[in-house]
């Protein structure tokens, strides 16, 4: 039980601070002056504290409790996991390190905006097998919702 509530909240946190970075970065650029965006900018990368503690709790709570079960949702949610992690290694963390530089440095060039680019359907990528993630997790544990007894008084 603890196990599961775990995996719940550290997913939802990560999911949320993920979606976090990406709609304030969309707000700041498409609404907001240069200062906002160059604050966004340099205020992702401080995210990264509860981010990756998040992901990995998640993660780990997750493999945890699947145990050697390879196939259906879980076997959905394990293949998902490895391109959620690369893509967070590999594009999300370098971005957001390289925008964050470039913002407070005041180079809005082309360079800054391809990245942000990248950055933005990478993200877009990660929320999206994070979602399939949790719609399988809801889908798992269903069942054993519906069969709680109410405690109704």
């Amino acid at each position: 039980m603890m196990l599961s509530t775990i995996h719940k909240v550290s997913a939802a946190l990560a999911t949320a601070t993920i979606a976090t970075f990406w709609l304030s970065t969309v707000v700041a650029e498409a609404f907001l002056d240069t200062g906002a965006v160059v604050m966004v900018k340099t205020l992702i990368p401080y995210g990264f504290w509860v981010l990756i503690p998040a992901l990995a709790a998640a993660g780990g709570t997750g493999f945890r409790m699947a145990g050697a079960v390879k196939g259906g949702a879980v076997g959905a949610k394990r293949r998902r996991m490895p391109v959620i992690a690369a893509n967070g290694i590999v594009v999300l963390i370098p971005s957001a390190l390289f925008l964050a530089a470039k913002a407070q440095a005041g180079e809005f060039d082309g360079s800054f905006y391809a990245v942000q680019a990248a950055e933005l359907v990478a993200g877009t990528v990660n929320l999206s097998l994070m979602g399939l993630n949790i719609r399988d997790g809801l889908r798992m544990t269903a069942g054993r919702r519906r069969r709680v007894p109410s405690h109704a008084g």
